[in-house]
């Protein structure tokens, strides 16, 4: 029996709607998933440095079974409050879990470090939450690039700012039979970004002069007695979405395997200097094995990691892969 995998858009997976807006003058921006009927979803967070919010209710013990919102957002710990925002939108619209008095959307939000690339007094905010849940809702804006989340996004910045270069947030998804799978990537690494499959480097840390690549790894391994001057601004985040039915225990699972896209693409990962996340979301009922859902999440998300450097542009004085194609 013949199986049929083709590329798809994020887009097109269930019942999903995506939007997406930014500060470009800040450099900051925010991404928001949401679906109406609610979503089951789980969460695995590897880095050392995350800021979340509601994080607590993708557990599997915990009893909320579904969310109405994921959130990606910029701003650090200060962008949390979009949340606010996306929960202001669905409450006029009446969408979220009924408590008998009122309903209550449930959003989670997990968000990056940008803050040193534009103005650091400029974060997402209530305003900026609600108007991406209402784009999502009404007019459906994803596209990949220097936008949302990834307008402040860069990566390679283990010497500081100065060598780093411009990422942005990205998307891949496939349909292989009935089962859809895809994955938004947000990002924002400490680390080197590699193609997975042919292992060659497309963005990360430049010499001085910015001509060509360095080492994240063994530039650590230089300064091994320094513990103390880590550049902290990092943090890579990803939505695993699909149209298979799983409930929270295996999409956590789920996340966790997806979590090997990142090791694949990006070198180091998981430091403590990053707050690594993936979020996994059904939004189906097709019948599928969660392992095999698992292995496709990795592939996805390192395809993603790819479309986020390669669709992002130079900006904030940061080169971008499209502008470095002699590296």
């Amino acid at each position: 029996m013949q199986t049929n995998i083709r590329e798809i858009k994020v887009t097109e997976i269930g019942d999903i709607h995506i939007g997406q807006t930014e500060d470009t003058k800040a450099a900051t921006g925010c991404t928001v998933f949401i679906s109406e009927k609610g979503m089951s979803a789980g969460l695995d967070v590897r880095g050392g440095g995350p800021a979340s919010r509601e994080s607590e209710l993708l557990k599997p013990l915990a009893s909320t079974q579904i969310v109405h919102g994921v959130v990606l957002a910029g701003g650090s710990a200060y962008g949390l409050s979009a949340a606010t925002g996306v929960m202001k939108y669905l409450e006029e619209k009446g969408i979220g879990f009924d408590t008998g008095v009122a309903k209550v959307p449930l959003v989670v939000q997990s968000d990056l470090f940008d803050l040193t690339v534009g103005d650091p007094r400029v974060r997402p905010d209530e305003r900026m939450g609600y108007e991406a849940a209402r784009l999502a809702m009404e007019a459906p804006n994803y596209r990949d690039g220097n936008l949302g989340a990834g307008c402040g996004a860069s990566v390679g910045k283990i010497a500081g700012m100065e060598t780093c270069m411009k990422t942005g947030i990205g998307s891949y998804a496939v349909q292989i039979d009935e089962l859809k799978i895809g994955a938004v990537v947000a990002l924002n690494a400490l680390g080197d970004v590699f193609e997975y499959k042919s292992g060659k480097k497309i963005a990360g840390l430049l010499t001085e002069n910015k001509k060509s690549f360095r080492d994240t790894v063994e530039y650590m391994s230089h300064k091994s007695d320094v513990v103390d001057n880590r550049f902290t601004g990092n943090t890579t985040l990803g939505v695993v979405i699909t149209n298979a039915a799983f409930d929270k225990s295996h999409l956590c699972k789920i996340a966790g395997m997806a979590h090997d896209g990142y090791a694949r693409s990006i070198r180091p990962v998981h430091t403590s200097a990053d707050g690594d996340s993936i979020y996994a979301v059904s939004v189906g009922d097709v019948r599928a094995d969660h392992d095999l859902v698992g292995i496709w999440a990795a592939e996805v998300i390192s395809a993603a990691i790819e479309r986020a450097v390669y669709s992002a542009e130079s900006a904030y004085g940061y080169p971008s892969a499209s502008s470095m194609k002699e590296l």
